[in-house]
């Protein structure tokens, strides 16, 4: 199988001066874990409502002048969509990561393979070796 067979599509992005307030307004209000950043055509981070909690709340910043840059991870993991599905959750469990932006031939953002996306696209092994990798740091 084919990540963009797994894959869901239409993922929503933001550029890094976005203030951070409407980044937490996009999470929720698309009910996913991860927004994407991008600049000048590139995807340059990956904001997390962990990202926001550890860089910003724990932090003791004033959350009001925070923008995605001040929270967002960079050096962004990515997969290409017509990657098979296994090599995409090896990059995964490698690099412990449960979401991952696919890109096509171009680099250009297409979609998002997350947990979810895996449990519904891989077989019962796939799924319990990605997610025994993913989660054995916690």
């Amino acid at each position: 199988m084919k990540v963009e067979q797994a894959m869901h599509r239409g993922v929503t992005w933001c550029p890094p001066e976005t203030p951070l307030r409407e980044v937490a307004e996009m999470l929720r209000d698309h009910d996913v874990g991860v927004i994407p950043v991008g600049e000048n055509d590139k995807l340059i981070g990956m904001v997390t409502d962990r990202d926001i909690v550890c860089r910003g709340v724990a932090e003791g910043s004033d959350l009001s002048g925070l923008t995605a840059r001040d929270v967002m991870s960079d050096g962004v993991e990515f997969c290409f969509a017509d990657d098979n599905m296994e090599e995409a959750i090896a990059h995964m469990a490698r690099e412990k990561v449960r979401r991952l932006p696919v890109v096509n031939g171009a680099k250009r953002m297409v979609g998002m393979l997350s947990m979810g996306d895996i449990s519904h696209g891989a077989n019962d092994e796939e799924c319990t070796r990605y997610a025994s990798a993913v989660s054995a740091h916690h």
